[in-house]
C-alpha cells in the first residue's frame, strides 16, 4: 500500500473505521493471558483481533516487563502486532507516567514533584526528566504523561505532592524546565522524538472541597490569568506538545467536554497546536459520574466535538463515532481534525513510515547522573521551618533519642506516582484476592475498590516492597546512626489510632529518660492503596498528622528536653501544635530514596538548608485556601489598609508563608540601583549578602504588585528568582526581571495585557520576608487579540 506524501493525504485514504480507531487505544493487560506454568504471558495475536481497524495508543505499558529488558522486549513485540493490523503500518503511542522519574521497577526515581518546587532550581526538574527522557529512548516509550500543572492551593486535596505548588510563576517556571527536558529545547536541540504532556486542564487542584474530581468553582479571570499560566509558557516557551484534561467539571460543564476549555481557550487563546488526551475513563464518566451522555455514543460526540482528541485507556465510548458520524449527528471533519492531531504527534516520534525519524537510542539511562541530581534535590528541597539555635547539632556533643512512626520506615518517603507506590497496587490485589486480608471477602472483591479498601496487614510487606526496590536507601534512624553519632532510637507513636497503644506522660519521659536531644520524625504515607492519608482519591477534611504524632510531639517536649521535629509531608500540614511543642521543625517534602541521607546531613550541618516553601502553611483548618496571591480586599495580607477578619483567630497571617525557609546562616537583600523598565522588561539590579557565619545558599525572590487597575488585582505576584550560594560575608549582585507580559491579566474588555500605571517591586526571601521595596511606572501592553 503506498504511503501518501502528507498527514492530509494520510487521513484521506483512512476509512472512517480506521480513523476512529486512531482515537482510541488499547489497555496492554489485556494482551496478557495465563501462560504453561500459569504465569501470565503476553499474547500479541489478540491485538488484531480487539483492533482489526488500527491501534491509536498502547495503555497502562508499566504492566509489562518486571525489568528494562523485558519491558523493551514486550513493548517491541506488541509494535510489531500493531503495525501489522494498522493501516499503512502505522504503529501505537506508548505513554507512561513519569512526574518524578519513569513509573516502573527500572526506572530512575526522583523526589516528588513538590520537592522539586521546594528547591526553587527548576534546572533540576529538567535534568531529572531529561534521565526519564532516556528510559523512554531506551525502551521504545514515545509519550510521557506529566508534568502536572495544577495549582494547588487546597492542602486537603490529596495529589498536592504531585504539583509545583500554588503560585502560577513558579509553577510555569518548573513545567518549562521538565517539558525541555523531555522534548528538548525549541531551536536549539531539534525534536527529541519524544512528547511530553501538561494536565491537568484545568483547575483540577481547586476542586470544591478538596475532594477529587469535584466541581471547580473558579471564574474565568481565574482560570485563565492564573491557573492557564503554566500551559501558556509550557506552549510558548517549551512547545509542549499534548494536553490532558482534568476530571472536573466548570460552571457545570465537564472538562472533557467543555468546547470554551479545550478549543476556546487552549487552541484559540494559548495557542496550542497538538494533541488532546482524556485523562483515563473521563470520556465515560459523561455517562457515569457527571450524567451529561445517556449513551457512549452521546460521550465521545460530546467530547470530540469540545476538542478531545483521543480517548484513554482504551476505547469504550470512541467507536461510538463511527455509527454518530454515520446517522448525521456528527460532521466526520470533527474526526479529521482530531485523526491529523495524532497522526502528527505520531510523525514526530516516528511511528509512520516515511514520516518523521524514530529517536536515537543513545545507550541505557545514566545511572549516575541520576544520583546526582536525587541528591542535589534532596539537599537543595529539604525545608527549615523553624528554629530556636537548637540546629545543626553538633557530631559529639549530644545523646540524641530518635523516635516517632516515620524514624525508621522508608516507605513513607514515596509519592503516590512512582515505582515504590506503583508496585503496591498489583500485589495489595493479589492479597485480597488469595484471601490474606481479614475481613475483605475475596470472593465479592472487584479490583476498583482496592482504593477504598482499608489493608492494615500489608503495610510490613509495603515497606519489605519499597526496601526492595531501592536496597540502598537509608531510613532517618538508619542514616542517623551511620553519622558516627551517640543515637538511640525509641518507637514510639502511630500513623493511625487503630489499634495503637495510647500514650500517656509516664512512658513517654521513661522511655527518653536518657536523651539529652529528641528528634521526632512524623508525617503521612502518600500513595493509591493501604493506609495512606494522602494521594490520589486521598482527601482529608482536616490536612493534619494523623494518629497520635500531635500528642507524641507534645508529650516529648513536656519532657523538659528539646524537641526536633521532622514532618514528612507532600502538601502542607496544620501544624500549630507541633511548632509550638519544637525547638526545631524540619520539612522532608517526600524526599524518596535519598531523604535519609539528607535528612541527617541537615540535623548535623553537613548540608546548610536552603530549600523555600512552593506552598502556604496555614495557622488553622478556617484559613483553607490560604495563598499569598490572594486579591486585594480577601485573604490575609491586605497592603491598602484593614478588612475584615476571622474573630476568632488572633494572628491573620499563616503559620508559614509562600517562599519561606530558614538557614544555618543570614542573608540580606538590598536596591544596588534603580529599578527600571524599559525594551518591555521590568529590570530590579539587587545586592545580597551573607551577613552570617556559615557558607549557604539561599534563593531571592521578586514579587510585583499593582498598586491600581480596572479589575482587582492580587496582593502581589512573583515575577522572578534566583538561588544563589554565598561564603560567609560575601556580597553578589545580580538583577532579577521579568518580561511586562507577567504582569498581564484580563482587561475589562476581554483583550490580555496589564494597564499603565505603579507597580510596587518587592525583593526579599519570601513572600512574608521583604527587605526593599520600590515603585516603577509601568506602560499599558495590550494586543488586539490578547497576549500569549
Amino acid at each position: 500500500m503506498t504511503i501518501p506524501d502528507t498527514l492530509a493525504g494520510l487521513v484521506d485514504r483512512l476509512s472512517l473505521e480506521q480513523k476512529v480507531a486512531q482515537l482510541g487505544g488499547i489497555a496492554l493487560p489485556g494482551l496478557l493471558a495465563p501462560g504453561p506454568t500459569g504465569v501470565p504471558a503476553l499474547d500479541t495475536d489478540r491485538v488484531a483481533e480487539l483492533c482489526p481497524h488500527g491501534v491509536g495508543h498502547l495503555s497502562l505499558a508499566w504492566f509489562l516487563g518486571q525489568d528494562a529488558d523485558s519491558l523493551r522486549d514486550a513493548l517491541a513485540r506488541v509494535q510489531r502486532a500493531v503495525r501489522e493490523v494498522s493501516p499503512f503500518g502505522i504503529g501505537g503511542l506508548v505513554h507512561f507516567e513519569g512526574i518524578n522519574g519513569f513509573l516502573h521497577a527500572a526506572g530512575e526515581q526522583f523526589p516528588t514533584a513538590w520537592a522539586q518546587a521546594a528547591t526553587w532550581d527548576p534546572g533540576l526538574a529538567g535534568q531529572a526528566s531529561s534521565v526519564t527522557a532516556a528510559h523512554m529512548r531506551d525502551l521504545g516509550v514515545q509519550l510521557l504523561f506529566a508534568p502536572v500543572m495544577d495549582l494547588s492551593r487546597d492542602p486537603r486535596w490529596g495529589r498536592v505532592h504531585e504539583t509545583y505548588g500554588e503560585d502560577p510563576e513558579l509553577a510555569a517556571r518548573f513545567s518549562v524546565a521538565f517539558v525541555q527536558g523531555i522534548q528538548g529545547v525549541p531551536g536549539q536541540d531539534g525534536d527529541s522524538g519524544l512528547l511530553a504532556t501538561g494536565k491537568h486542564f484545568l483547575g483540577f487542584g481547586a476542586s470544591e472541597g478538596g475532594l477529587n474530581m469535584a466541581t471547580t468553582q473558579l471564574g474565568r479571570r481565574t482560570l485563565v490569568d492564573e491557573y492557564a499560566e503554566p500551559f501558556r509558557r509550557a506552549i510558548t516557551e517549551a512547545g509542549l506538545s499534548v494536553v490532558m484534561n482534568s476530571y472536573n467539571d466548570i460552571d457545570g460543564v465537564p472538562a472533557a467536554a467543555n468546547h470554551w476549555l479545550l478549543t476556546t481557550l487552549l487552541r484559540d487563546e494559548l495557542g496550542f497546536t497538538g494533541m488532546t488526551v482524556s485523562d483515563y475513563d473521563s470520556v465515560a464518566m459523561l455517562r457515569t459520574r457527571y450524567r451529561t451522555a445517556a449513551t457512549p455514543g452521546e460521550a465521545a460526540a460530546q467530547a470530540v466535538a469540545a476538542g478531545l482528541d483521543v480517548e484513554l485507556p482504551h476505547a469504550v465510548n470512541y467507536p461510538d463515532l463511527v455509527a454518530e458520524v454515520t446517522a448525521g449527528r456528527l460532521d466526520e471533519k470533527v474526526i479529521d481534525r482530531a485523526v491529523a492531531r495524532v497522526l502528527e504527534a505520531k510523525a514526530r516520534t516516528g511511528l509512520i513510515p516515511g514520516f518523521g525519524t524514530p529517536p536515537v537510542r543513545t545507550g541505557r539511562p545514566d545511572r549516575t547522573k541520576a544520583a546526582t541530581v536525587r541528591q542535589a534535590i534532596a539537599a537543595r528541597g529539604t525545608v527549615l521551618l523553624h528554629n530556636d539555635g537548637t540546629l545543626p547539632l553538633a557530631q559529639d556533643g549530644h545523646r540524641v533519642f530518635v523516635t516517632g512512626p516515620a524514624a525508621d520506615e522508608l516507605r513513607v518517603h514515596f509519592g503516590a506516582y512512582t515505582s515504590v507506590a506503583a508496585a503496591e497496587m498489583p500485589a495489595a490485589i493479589k492479597a485480597v484476592r488469595m484471601g490474606e486480608v481479614p475481613g475483605v471477602d475475596s470472593a465479592a472483591f472487584a479490583s476498583t475498590d482496592i482504593v477504598s479498601t482499608p489493608l492494615p496487614t500489608l503495610q510490613p510487606r509495603f515497606e519489605e516492597m519499597a526496601r526492595a526496590l531501592h536496597p540502598g536507601a537509608s531510613t532517618v534512624w538508619e542514616a542517623l546512626r551511620k553519622t558516627g553519632a551517640e543515637a538511640e532510637y525509641v518507637p514510639l507513636g502511630s500513623f493511625t489510632t487503630e489499634g495503637a497503644r495510647p500514650l500517656d506522660a509516664r512512658t513517654v519521659d521513661a522511655a527518653v529518660s536518657g536523651a539529652e536531644v529528641i528528634v521526632a520524625v512524623v508525617g503521612e504515607r502518600t500513595g493509591r492503596v493501604g493506609g495512606n492519608t494522602a494521594g490520589e482519591g486521598r482527601s482529608s477534611v482536616s490536612p493534619s498528622l494523623p494518629g497520635d504524632q500531635e500528642e507524641l510531639v507534645e508529650l516529648l517536649a513536656a519532657t523538659g528536653r528539646p524537641v526536633i521535629t521532622v514532618v514528612v509531608s507532600g502538601r502542607p500540614l496544620l501544624l500549630d501544635r507541633v511548632v509550638r511543642a519544637s525547638a526545631a521543625v524540619l520539612l522532608a517534602p517526600l524526599l524518596g530514596e535519598e531523604a535519609g541521607s539528607a535528612i541527617a546531613s541537615v540535623l548535623f550541618g553537613g548540608t546548610n538548608p536552603s530549600g523555600k516553601l512552593p506552598a502556604t502553611f496555614p495557622r488553622h483548618l478556617g484559613q483553607i485556601p490560604a495563598y499569598h496571591g490572594h486579591r486585594h480586599g480577601s485573604g490575609y495580607d491586605h497592603p491598602a489598609g484593614e478588612t475584615y477578619a476571622y474573630v476568632d483567630l488572633p494572628d491573620q497571617a499563616p503559620l508559614f508563608a509562600f517562599g519561606h525557609g530558614l538557614s544555618y546562616t543570614a542573608f540580606d537583600v538590598s536596591y544596588a540601583g534603580d529599578a527600571e523598565v524599559g525594551d518591555g522588561t521590568l529590570r530590579a539590579p539587587l545586592r545580597v549578602t551573607n551577613t552570617g557565619t556559615r557558607d549557604g545558599e539561599t534563593v531571592v525572590q521578586l514579587y510585583g504588585r499593582d498598586e491600581y487597575a480596572s479589575v482587582v488585582r492580587p496582593v502581589r505576584r512573583l515575577l522572578d528568582f534566583r538561588r544563589l550560594a554565598l561564603s560567609a560575608g560575601e556580597s553578589a549582585e545580580l538583577v532579577l526581571r521579568a518580561p511586562l507580559e507577567r504582569l498581564a491579566y484580563t482587561l475589562p474588555d476581554g483583550r490580555r495585557g496589564c494597564e499603565a500605571g505603579e507597580v510596587t517591586l518587592m525583593a526579599g526571601l519570601s513572600s512574608d520576608d521583604i527587605r526593599c521595596t520600590t515603585t516603577v511606572t509601568v506602560p499599558a501592553v495590550s494586543g488586539p487579540e490578547g497576549l500569549r
